[in-house]
């Protein structure tokens, strides 16, 4: 990692690019029937869904004359909510709270506060949350909405025999994505920089254009060969092609410049995907890749332009893709926390453009529900992306690489499933250079894998989701639940799986919290069989944590090959109890357990 690299994201990162000149959105109505109620170490906050909303805002104050402030994190690049459901944990026992709800008609556009309404949470009480799973009552099948893709860095990086932390990076990053694959059923990749300059696509000689795909090639050949396919995204620019080749991001020097000549862009982008149908087949891309144009563009450290010319650039890349064949995928914006996405599609209905989903991304927060505003603009039915997104936005954070990062990610999958087909988590491993090397093993980075590919307890709590059953089960959550989530599904064959975690958005309580620990009790029903094998799994502090494993080895930056075998024999999924055979009694069955906040148990029932 470099000073500068990191100096200059810090200065640009939160700067918009320039203001959309389209006009969009729909100013909603006051949530109506907005309730608050206290519980230990917590305010829990319902109301009735607004017609058109997108998500909710959450103001508090320590009086009811205010004034009212967002609840949104430091960390967090969106401050809405997509459910009608929040629970504050950054409150203090004894002292009452005031809160205001607002819905959103688009990220930035609020209709008016309700009425205030408070609560005093309070730190006594018997803190007991029940959990009913119903395994005679399937909802639908279960969505997997981190199945359709995984963000990677850029892919060249496969290709690199460099090392860190002593480890081989570009091997280390394809067995990754391999584990992606293999272990957690991912489809696709998306990733930076395929038309960068280390990949070598394009040059000018003596003025003209010559294009070379070898190193596409390299890196796709590798991808499809673990059974993955690419999200192509279209970016960034190649030096030669640049208004201003000196616009950059990023250690690697990724050129962020609208092109000095957008047909020659239009050329590139069409021989690049027909080299690609020649190579893979048309029949393949049509049916399994996609292309995305561009990263981020609303944010001036990712775009050197303007909107508009974001917009051209948009409307010549569709085209050039579709003229290799019309039934190829292309959409975006691909767009930092919720942006451009309306504009996207009020200028494709004006220009004409294909829009075959829109992406965007968000971290540090459940993603917003965007299926209002296409029904608006008559797309209902149009998938929606979110092809980044993830606990943080910000480089070497931290509070990822533990169970708090679990909880995250399950609060996060649950929210999105059945509204959103792909939620990407980025990224899939801690190698990554866009500031740097790793300067440690736990640096806060992005990965659901460290350097050595040691899983994170977010990877663990992904595993744990995907072992979940085809068919998705009735749940129902009552007492002091405060942050206690649960999603249950079964297999035809009877096997029935239970995840339950306790999560806060609060980040001051990223090392736990006892006034938020609960005592839960699990109880299913319609259980066929008269015998069943019960499991028990647990993440948190000091189990499947492996963050606490180094930490307790003493820590440092580097583990030596020792430190690195005793590592890989303790990274394990650990049950909280041994095995058990129970017997359900008229086909129910109870489990109870303390449950730390964060923490994930998962409960697994197997007739024998």
């Amino acid at each position: 990692m470099t000073d500068s690299a990191l100096s200059d994201w810090r200065q640009r990162i939160h700067r918009a690019s320039g203001e959309a000149s389209t006009a969009v959105g729909t100013v909603p109505g006051v949530p109506a029937g907005v309730r608050a109620s206290a519980g230990a170490g917590h305010v829990t906050l319902e109301w009735e869904p607004v017609q058109g909303a997108i998500g909710y805002l959450v103001h508090r104050a320590a009086s009811a004359a205010g004034p009212f402030l967002t609840t949104k994190q430091p960390d967090v690049d969106v401050a809405g909510i997509p459910a009608t459901r929040y629970v504050d944990t950054a409150v203090t026992p004894g002292e009452t709270v005031h809160y205001v709800v607002a819905a959103l008609g688009a990220v930035d556009l609020p209709g008016e506060f309700s009425a205030p309404v408070e609560a005093t949470p309070h730190e006594g009480g018997e803190r007991v949350t029940e959990v009913r799973v119903d395994a005679a009552r399937v909802t639908r099948p279960l969505p997997r909405p981190w199945r359709p893709m995984v963000g990677s860095e850029h892919l060249s990086h496969m290709l690199s025999g460099e090392r860190t932390g002593g480890r081989p990076v570009g091997a280390e990053l394809v067995e990754a994505l391999r584990v992606m694959h293999d272990e957690l059923g991912v489809r696709a990749v998306r990733a930076h920089a395929v038309l960068g300059d280390d990949l070598g696509v394009y040059r000018e000689v003596d003025g003209e254009p010559v294009y070379d795909f070898d190193g596409v090639d390299r890196v796709y050949d590798t991808l499809t060969g673990l059974g993955l396919r690419p999200v192509v995204e279209l970016g960034f620019m190649p030096r030669d092609l640049a208004a201003d080749p000196s616009k950059t991001v990023f250690e690697y020097k990724a050129i962020i410049s609208p092109p000095k000549d957008y047909n020659r862009w239009g050329d590139l982008v069409q021989a690049l995907v027909a080299h690609l149908a020649d190579r893979y087949g048309l029949e393949e891309l049509v049916e399994h890749w996609s292309f995305e144009v561009w990263n981020e563009a609303n944010l001036e450290v990712f775009w050197s332009g303007t909107p508009q010319e974001y917009f051209r650039l948009y409307d010549v890349t569709a085209a050039a893709v579709k003229s290799v064949h019309p039934g190829l995928r292309v959409g975006g914006p691909s767009s930092a926390a919720n942006g451009w996405v309306e504009e996207l599609i009020a200028h494709t209905a004006e220009s004409g453009a294909a829009l075959d989903f829109v992406s965007t991304h968000t971290y540090g927060n459940a993603p917003l529900d965007w299926r209002p505003v296409l029904d608006r603009h008559g797309r209902r039915g149009t998938p929606i992306w979110w092809t980044e997104w993830g606990p943080t936005p910000t480089h070497f954070h931290g509070i990822g690489d533990g169970p708090f990062g679990a909880a995250f990610v399950l609060h996060g999958m649950r929210s999105a499933a059945g509204r959103v087909e792909a939620l990407s988590h980025w990224v899939a491993s801690d190698h990554f250079e866009e500031l740097g090397h790793p300067p440690r093993l736990f640096h806060g980075g992005f990965g659901l894998l460290t350097v050595g590919n040691l899983r994170k307890p977010r990877y663990f709590a992904l595993a744990l989701a995907d072992r979940l059953g085809e068919q998705e089960l009735a749940v129902d959550v009552r007492g002091d639940a405060a942050g206690i989530e649960a999603w249950a599904a079964r297999d035809d064959d009877g096997r029935t799986g239970v995840l339950v975690w306790n999560h806060t958005f609060d980040q001051t309580k990223v090392r736990g919290s006892a006034v938020l620990a609960r005592h839960v009790t699990v109880t299913v029903d319609g259980l066929p069989g008269a015998r069943h094998r019960l499991t028990h799994h647990r993440i948190q502090e000091g189990r499947s944590d492996i963050e606490s494993v180094w930490s307790a080895m003493g820590g440092g930056d580097w583990p030596d090959d020792d430190q690195w075998a005793e590592l890989r024999s303790r990274n394990t999924l650990d049950e909280l109890h041994p095995p058990t055979t129970v017997e359900p009694t008229d086909g129910a069955l109870t489990v109870t357990f303390d449950l730390p906040m964060p923490a994930v148990s998962f409960i697994e029932l197997t007739p024998l």
